[in-house]
């Protein structure tokens, strides 16, 4: 029997994509509002409207699948009742990058990642070099633009 792979993910994260299900749902009306305009149209194989609309219940009915399978796996983390002394899910990593310029990450899922205000993912090349290390030690990370190196400074769960 196959396991089902869980999708650890903050709260935020996890109402995010609620949210997108619901907007979603709500569509589906609508759709099904245009297609039946289109319809009324008369000939289909030259209607775009109806072409149109038709693709979009594809993309929508498509997406809400995508967004349902998330949820259903989605294992939710709250980073301020764990502890360790290694960077795992959920921690926020205090580093110095190879400039001694201080950056700070949060550790999080695939679907909240936002490296602008400091959410990396865990399978991100970072974030997977960053996953078992302590405060102290010295992390190597291959990017595109080249390898960086960072000094692991503070780990917290806030």
């Amino acid at each position: 029997m196959a396991s089902v792979e869980k999708l650890p993910m903050l709260a935020e994260g996890y109402e995010r994509l609620i949210t997108e299900l619901k907007a979603l749902r709500e569509e589906r009306p609508r759709i099904v509002d245009s297609i039946e305009e289109a319809r009324a149209h008369g000939d289909l194989s030259e209607n775009a409207e109806y072409h149109a609309a038709k693709e979009r219940q594809g993309q929508v009915e498509m997406m809400i699948s995508d967004l349902e399978d998330k949820v259903s796996r989605s294992q939710i983390v709250d980073p301020t009742l764990l502890s360790s002394d290694k960077v795992i899910f959920g921690a926020t990593v205090s580093l110095l990058d190879d400039d001694d310029k201080p950056v700070k990450y949060q550790i999080v899922g695939p679907y909240e990642a936002d490296a602008k205000i400091g959410r990396i993912s865990y399978n991100s090349p970072l974030g997977k070099a960053l996953i078992g290390r302590k405060a102290g030690e010295e992390v190597e990370v291959t990017v595109p633009a080249g390898d960086k190196f960072y000094s692991v400074k503070k780990i917290e769960f806030v």
